[in-house]
Formats: structure tokens, sequence, C-alpha cells
């Protein structure tokens, strides 16, 4: 398995911006007003992202699917509805 990336924040979201289900993930979770510092976001089509790329597709079967989220606890979900993601922030609170 890939290494996992690292994180400072409780929740990363990976995504890409050509994605529809990462654009509703990030805006489902603006509208949570989760506290600031709460959530990052990253663009795995930025460049130096190959090895967050390999992460992904080690989690994914194979598969480069976003949004891919990380927590900070280390566990992860594939395409995550925005409930799913904030009750693992406050989990992990």
């Amino acid at each position: 398995m890939a290494t996992t990336p690292e994180t400072t924040f409780p929740v990363t979201v990976f995504a890409a911006s050509w994605c529809p289900y990462c654009s509703r993930l990030i805006a489902d979770l603006d509208r949570a007003d989760l506290p600031e510092g709460t959530v990052e976001i990253v663009d795995v089509d930025a460049p130096g992202t190959e090895s967050i790329s390999e992460w992904i597709e080690s989690v994914n079967d194979g598969n480069r699917v976003v949004p891919t989220v990380l927590y900070s606890d280390g566990t992860h979900a594939t395409n995550p509805p925005a409930a799913d993601v904030i009750a693992k922030i406050a989990e992990l609170s």
C-alpha cells in the first residue's frame, strides 16, 4: 500500500475540480459551517500530487476515485455523504 498522506487537519478531502461529487461534498461541508481548520481540500490534479494519487488508488482497488476523504485517525472513506463526514468530525473531537 502507498504511504498515507500527512495532514494536520481532522479531515482532508482529496478532490478534483471536474468532479461533481467533489463539488457537492465540498459545498455541503461549507454549508455545515464547521470550525476553521477542520477540513482541508487537496486538488489531486495539482502539480506534485502524484504520491497522493498513488495512495488514493491503493485504498480504492486501483482506481483513482475522488472524493476520497482521509481522517486524522488514519481511516478513510470514498465518496462519503457530508453527514458521514460531519459525524466523523464529531467523533474525532
